[in-house]
């Protein structure tokens, strides 16, 4: 459905920020601004783990661990999704991945779906 390229990780101290971004192209439905798009995190030894999501609408969601420290947000000028972790704990160390998923699959079905990137690493450590 579309390809996704996710940047920004890196190594961080406990109480330190990063933004992640997620580049977008190849879409096969329409344009960015449909898709509704996620962060996805997984941890060594974990489950993948839904993040946040962001709808078409701009409407936003998150797990609880990160309400309060993190912000997704996009930019369709730029095909561009972001993620501002702030206030990171040493529990936030994991691959981070973007998913884009088409207005036709549902929220429940995104993850077998939907569009996946390469990930991008995060590491909260002192």
């Amino acid at each position: 459905q579309a390809h996704l390229v996710e940047s920004g990780g890196g190594l961080v101290q406990p109480g330190g920020s990063l933004r992640l971004s997620c580049v977008a192209s190849e879409f096969t439905f329409s344009s960015f601004s449909f898709y509704r798009m996620s962060w996805y995190r997984q941890a060594p030894g974990k489950e993948r783990e839904l993040v946040a999501i962001i709808t078409p609408t701009n409407t936003t969601t998150y797990t609880d661990s990160v309400k309060g420290r993190f912000t997704i947000s996009r930019d369709n000028a730029k095909n561009t999704l972001y993620l501002q972790m702030n206030s990171l704990k040493p529990e936030d160390t994991a691959v981070y991945f973007c998913n884009a998923a088409s207005p036709v699959i549902p929220q429940e079905a995104q993850d077998r779906f939907g569009s996946w990137g390469q990930g991008t690493q995060v590491t909260v450590s002192s």
